[in-house]
């Protein structure tokens, strides 16, 4: 079986790859000739989940899967959620995305976060949501060199290590989004 990822990020491209039963073949975005610019224009994870999902399989015609992820942290009101990728700024960039949210932190005690994945499928004809949500905290400084986003400042409960410090296959059991392609793989097969 072939889907489409609507995706181009190698990092999310791999981690998903890994996780799903090798009867299923990922084409990315670039597979199939699409290079603009998918609009993520919801105000929810889920939303722009579907966005992504709903654009490939109108404009392209395949069968397709795309997620949305976010850092929810609790005591910011969920903040920076579904503007997790630009929060610090229309450049995307995540040393300034963390930098921000740890000076959001700095007089707070409680950092209890979590990451949420919504991944939405167009299945033939049909589509289908999946969720996945690790619980954890913000530590106070970025620990880790794997992984990418805020992956170097988020902790998951029950773990003394930051999801950077994890190998991809460690924090691909435990995270969002391996919980998310769990509960797809479960339906896929």
């Amino acid at each position: 079986m072939q889907l489409v990822f609507a995706s181009n990020n190698p990092n999310k491209i791999k981690e998903i790859q890994l996780l799903l039963p090798d009867t299923i073949q990922i084409l990315s975005l670039e597979d199939i000739g699409c290079f603009e610019d998918i609009p993520e224009t919801a105000t929810t994870i889920e939303g722009n989940a579907i966005l992504k999902a709903d654009y490939v399989t109108q404009k392209y015609g395949y069968n397709c899967f795309a997620d949305d992820t976010g850092l929810e942290v609790m005591v910011l009101n969920g903040e920076p959620g579904v503007y997790s990728a630009r929060y610090a700024g229309e450049q995307k960039n995540a040393d300034d995305n963390m930098d921000k949210l740890l000076s959001n932190l700095k007089d707070q005690s409680n950092r209890a976060a979590q990451f949420k994945t919504v991944i939405a499928l167009n299945l033939n004809g049909k589509q289908t949501l999946f969720t996945g949500i690790i619980k954890g905290a913000i530590i106070k400084e970025k620990i880790g060199t794997n992984g990418f986003g805020y992956d170097p400042i988020f902790m998951a409960n029950g773990y003394d290590k930051t999801f950077a410090e994890l190998t991809l296959e460690e924090k691909s059991v435990i995270s969002h989004r391996g919980l998310a392609v769990k509960k797809l793989v479960e339906f896929l097969r």
